[in-house]
Formats: C-alpha cells, sequence, structure tokens
C-alpha cells in the first residue's frame, strides 16, 4: 500500500514561488505515474500536473504550463512541485496522488494548504 505525505505548502505573497514536496512509501516501485492536483473552496477539484516515474515524462494543465514544474527525485521517492509568479487564484489545498496504472490515481495524500495573499 502507498502512502503519500505532502509538504511546503503555506502562505506566500502574489508573484512570489513555493515548492511543494510529496514522499511516497510502502511500495513506491509499483509507481506508474505521480501527479499534483488541487481544489480550491467551492471548486472541483482539477488536475495540476504528473510525471511518469520511468522515463520522467511530464504533462501539465494548460492553464498552468510556464508556471507550474513538476519533478521527481527517484531515489528519495520524491516528487516536487515548484510554483512561480503564484497568483491569488493558485490558492487551494494542493493533493498528489500515485497510480500503480495509466489514470488510475487509487493512493492520495493528505493535501497540503496553498494560500496566495494580493
Amino acid at each position: 500500500q502507498v502512502q503519500l505525505v505532502e509538504s511546503g505548502g503555506g502562505l506566500v505573497q502574489a508573484g512570489g514561488s513555493l515548492r511543494v514536496s510529496c514522499a511516497a512509501s510502502g511500495g513506491a516501485f509499483s509507481i506508474y505515474a505521480m501527479s499534483w492536483f488541487r481544489q480550491a473552496p467551492g471548486k472541483e477539484r482539477e488536475f495540476v500536473a504528473g510525471i511518469r516515474w520511468n522515463g520522467g515524462s511530464t504533462y501539465y494543465a494548460d492553464s498552468l504550463k510556464g508556471r507550474f514544474t513538476i519533478s521527481r527525485d527517484s531515489a528519495k521517492n520524491t516528487v516536487y512541485l515548484e510554483m512561480n509568479s503564484l497568483k491569488p487564484e493558485d490558492t487551494a489545498v494542493y493533493y498528489c496522488a500515485a497510480a500503480s496504472v495509466p489514470g488510475d490515481y487509487k493512493h492520495w495524500g493528505q493535501g497540503t494548504q496553498v494560500t496566495v495573499s494580493s
């Protein structure tokens, strides 16, 4: 059973940067891909970015390309989301998720709050 623990959220001013991390344990060898999702108050959860565990291919929500970067450290079983030029509308709880088969995100972290002040 894969466990995911996010960290690194917090409060940042608009225009600033923040990096959130997600550490996987307990079966990380079975991961096919990991992704970040976010959920803002009153809104549905949305996809942010994803990365293939083997090969490192990345993919992003179109609206976030150029500002957000996903990366991984295989040795640490950790995925990162670097967020730049943050806007108040980026305020949300950010969740990481792991899939053992394509598109099937069965494992989720508890989420980390990111708040961008104007």
